[in-house]
């Protein structure tokens, strides 16, 4: 848990708490003590002192703020910020931003300005998606985003006061939030049983999907992590995969480009079994090199790497022996064949999940699993932890039985 920055905060003698912070007044140092909030009321904690602290802080420098002179649009906000603030957002990012902007949000508030839009009228429009319209949770959580963006945006250009910014996106009591979540949404972690893996162990085995079903299934990949990895970044000898790039399509080529997150970057330790795989692949690479040289030749494809120049296919480890290139698409009818033969809903997606549960079912630590996972926020790996699975069912079972 992150430490809180508890700076000019203090215990008085009758246990509650108050702070203190220095500003300058037409050059004149000038000490400011607190011990209750706007209402009178006492802090009763230190969190409390803290959060007030820092609100009286960004007050006073709100005030010194020059005040909006110009009154911009969202839209004018919006291109202002496509055209100067996200020349370092990855492509994705950029895709869904202008997807969420072109097909909701410039129809709807394109033309009001960002100053007369209020909290109560977003958070309208969030529960009109998610509970008229039938829009999912996730998706909805995407809107909210763009407009805490939006609003920063025109905080940081000077087109929206500091007041107006708090109670948009800063105080809790009236910022815009997401409509309550409906009982029958489930967000839960989905993993599956030892007997599913069983069924899909056996209908992938030596299928051309094999090895990104066993990258998913032992090192929790994700999908365009798997079909971005390269041969020289698999070390058999030490068992690791260096995870530094994925493949996505871009203007309907596909290209090798930066992971989204620094902490996506990461170092994979492999299983007995996984290596033992790759090891037996790599003999059987050799061999195709060989039989198949024109044809690999022929069908071998050459594609962008993140330094812009050109690799073949041949260098990702998700190719067929005749050259041809493997990508994301390659699951959708194992997807499709998956459900109608066995009834099991599969997403590639779901192998990263049963492989994060599973390691924390055997306890690995915490940290440990979230630098394997490359989440950039322990809290989302602690969600496995508590993931109810029916191996840890019949564990707090065979716990009652004892009691």
């Amino acid at each position: 848990m992150a430490k809180q920055n508890d700076a000019g905060v203090y215990k008085l003698k009758n246990g509650n708490w108050a702070y203190r912070y220095v500003l300058m007044v037409n050059g004149v140092r000038k000490e400011v003590r607190k011990a209750k909030d706007e209402f009178g009321a006492p802090f009763k904690t230190k969190r409390e002192a803290i959060k007030a602290r820092q609100a009286a802080i960004d007050s006073v420098q709100n005030s010194r703020r020059p005040k909006p002179t110009v009154r911009k649009t969202v839209q004018e906000v919006y291109q202002e910020y496509c055209v100067n603030g996200r020349n370092d957002r990855a492509y994705t990012t950029k895709r869904k931003q202008d997807s969420l902007w072109k097909n909701h949000l410039c129809a709807r508030f394109g033309e009001r300005y960002i100053d007369g839009i209020s909290a109560a009228e977003v958070v309208d429009y969030l529960t009109e998606l998610y509970c008229s319209r039938g829009l999912s949770y996730r998706y909805v959580e995407g809107f909210l985003k763009m407009f805490y963006l939006i609003f920063g945006q025109a905080y940081s250009r000077n087109y929206l006061d500091g007041k107006t910014y708090n109670k948009l996106c800063k105080n809790k009591d009236t910022k815009i939030h997401m409509p309550k979540l409906k009982i029958d949404d489930d967000l839960e972690i989905v993993a599956f049983s030892k007997e599913q893996l069983a069924i899909l162990d056996d209908y992938f085995h030596d299928t051309n999907a094999e090895t990104a079903y066993l990258l998913g299934r032992y090192c929790g990949l994700r999908i365009n992590e798997c079909f971005g990895l390269k041969w020289d970044h698999v070390d058999l000898e030490a068992g690791t995969i260096t995870i530094d790039r994925q493949m996505q399509y871009q203007e309907s080529l596909i290209k090798l480009v930066p992971l989204k997150t620094r902490n996506a970057r990461r170092t994979i330790y492999m299983c007995d079994k996984l290596k033992a795989y790759f090891q037996e692949l790599a003999q059987q690479r050799s061999k195709d090199e060989v039989t198949f040289a024109d044809l690999r030749e022929q069908k071998q494809r050459f594609i962008d790497d993140v330094d812009g120049s050109k690799i073949s296919s041949t260098e990702l480890m998700n190719c067929l022996p005749n050259g041809t290139i493997q990508t994301v698409n390659s699951f959708k009818y194992p997807t499709r064949e998956i459900k109608s033969k066995f009834g099991i809903d599969f997403k590639y997606h779901y192998l990263r999940h049963t492989y994060g549960t599973m390691m924390a079912e055997q306890n690995t630590p915490t940290h440990l699993l979230c630098n394997q996972m490359g989440h950039g926020n322990i809290q989302v790996t602690q969600r496995y932890y508590l993931a109810l699975t029916r191996t840890g069912i019949d564990v707090l079972k065979n716990n009652l039985n004892q009691l």
